[in-house]
C-alpha cells in the first residue's frame, strides 16, 4: 500500500496543480471525445490565470495527494458561492478529483474523497454533491460505493459539445 498524505495546495504550487489538472483530465476524457471540441474546452480550462484564480477564491479548497514525494492526484472542494449550482451554505461541491493513472485502482481517489467527507463534518454541513459526466461509468459506480445516490443532470460545455452530467448527492 502507499503512503498517501493529503496537503492543501496553496498559489506557490501552481505550475504543479497545472500540470496534473491537465496530465489526468488528458488521460481520462480525451480519447473518449472530438478532438475539436476538447482543445476547445481544455485551452480555456487550463491556464495559469484560471487556476491562479481558482486557487485565490476564498470559498474553493485544493488539496493533493502525495506517495512520498510524488504527487498522484488532486481534489477541489467549492464552499457558498463557489459552487457551480445549488450554493447552498451547508453543502459542499466536490468540484474535481482526479487520480494519476498510474495510481488508477489504489484508493487514492477514495483517500481524497475521504478527506473531503471529513471537512464536511467539521464544517457541520449537510451535504456533498458532484457531477460526473454521464458515459463515466467507472466513476459513477465509485461515487455510489461511497454513498453518493444520483438525484438530479445538469449540461456541461465541452468545446461546442452540450454533455450530460448526472448530479449526485451524499448526505451527511
Amino acid at each position: 500500500m502507499h503512503n498517501i498524505t493529503i496537503r492543501k495546495v496553496s498559489l506557490a504550487d501552481l505550475d504543479v496543480l497545472l500540470a496534473i489538472s491537465k496530465q489526468t483530465f488528458f488521460d481520462a476524457f480525451e480519447a473518449q471525445n472530438n478532438p475539436e471540441d476538447f482543445k476547445l474546452y481544455t485551452d480555456a480550462a487550463f491556464t495559469r490565470d484560471k487556476l491562479s484564480q481558482e486557487l485565490s477564491d476564498p470559498n474553493s479548497e485544493f488539496y493533493f495527494a502525495v506517495d512520498h514525494d510524488i504527487i498522484v492526484g488532486y481534489i477541489k472542494l467549492n464552499f457558498n458561492d463557489a459552487q457551480a449550482e445549488f450554493q447552498e451554505p451547508d453543502a459542499m461541491e466536490v468540484s474535481r478529483i482526479y487520480v494519476s493513472a498510474a495510481y488508477q485502482g489504489k484508493q487514492i481517489g477514495k483517500i481524497l474523497l475521504d478527506h473531503a467527507v471529513a471537512i464536511a463534518h467539521r464544517q457541520k454541513l449537510k451535504y456533498l454533491w458532484l457531477g460526473v459526466w454521464e458515459s463515466n461509468v467507472n466513476a459513477i459506480r465509485f461515487y455510489e460505493r461511497n454513498g453518493f445516490a444520483k438525484f438530479s443532470t445538469h449540461y456541461f460545455m465541452l468545446g461546442n459539445d452540450r454533455q450530460t452530467d448526472i448530479i449526485m448527492k451524499k448526505v451527511l
